[in-house]
């Protein structure tokens, strides 16, 4: 068994309840920051075993300043379930699996996989995109946790949301580059959504559906943006004919030997919650 402190098990394993005005919320803007979803001990442990890992795993040598847009957003490691069995307790908390499922209004959720979302100091912007650009999905019932591992003040770049955002169709087709930054922050701005960007308190948590677009600032301190997220899709998810390159891959990377058409069902992808 990992070493977890039994009160960070505890607590991972304790359901959060959200009021219909939050789903409500959740419902109409596709994206909703939540408050002490983790405690401060879990925050604490899971910065320091999931920093610990980045720092091991990260192969990224080439200084900031020479990097693109992209490179210089986040240092981005994928599965650090697969890596760690004390971050796979995080991955696989059914509190957080719930959480998504509630919101996607699915009768379970899914992994579709993890992300660390590491922004150095002086790390850059990351551009306006939409996650699901990247994802063969067959429908939008997905649901990213986004989850800081330290107070995120807006020096540090907190994600900023287009509220309501995901019925846009024009953009949907650009990868996180400059090219979607520009064209769709014209779009944007000649829109009513309400953009929102706040601090996070330490144990808050966003949770954001594939197609809202959002971005994210750069962090302007000397300390790095530590950042934990967790893609879930709906438990009877379908794969879809990939539409670009990034779908390919994806299919290849995250849905080994699942067939379009047919329920994604893969070994890294475990059903994580069921309200059966």
């Amino acid at each position: 068994m990992p070493n977890i402190p039994i009160d960070v098990l505890d607590f991972l394993d304790q359901p959060y309840q959200l009021t219909q005005g939050q789903l409500d919320y959740y419902d109409r803007n596709r994206f909703i920051k939540l408050k002490e979803v983790l405690s401060p001990a879990v925050v604490s442990f899971y910065a320091n075993v999931i920093s610990k890992k980045v720092a091991e795993l990260n192969q990224e040598t080439t200084s900031i300043d020479q990097r693109n847009t992209y490179g210089k957003a986040f240092l981005q490691l994928f599965n650090l379930w697969r890596e760690d069995e004390s971050i796979k307790a995080l991955i696989f908390s059914k509190r957080l699996a719930k959480i998504a499922s509630d919101l996607m209004q699915t009768r379970g959720a899914r992994l579709y996989h993890d992300q660390a979302l590491y922004k150095e100091p002086q790390g850059g912007f990351t551009p306006w995109h939409a996650d699901q650009f990247y994802w063969p999905l067959e429908t939008d019932k997905t649901v990213t946790a986004w989850m800081p591992l330290q107070a995120t003040g807006f020096n540090m770049g907190p994600l900023e949301f287009s509220a309501g955002s995901h019925i846009i169709v024009e953009g949907r087709e650009l990868a996180i580059s400059d090219e979607s930054e520009k064209f769709i922050e014209q779009k944007l701005r000649v829109t009513d959504f309400e953009h929102v960007v706040e601090e996070f308190e330490l144990g808050e948590i966003s949770f954001h559906s594939g197609w809202v677009f959002h971005r994210a600032g750069p962090n302007n301190t000397d300390q790095m943006r530590k950042v934990m997220t967790i893609i879930y899709m709906d438990q009877d998810m379908k794969l879809k004919e990939p539409e670009n390159e990034n779908q390919i891959h994806d299919w290849n990377t995250w849905c080994p030997g699942a067939k379009i058409g047919e329920q994604i069902q893969s070994p890294i992808n475990p059903l994580l919650y069921t309200n059966n």
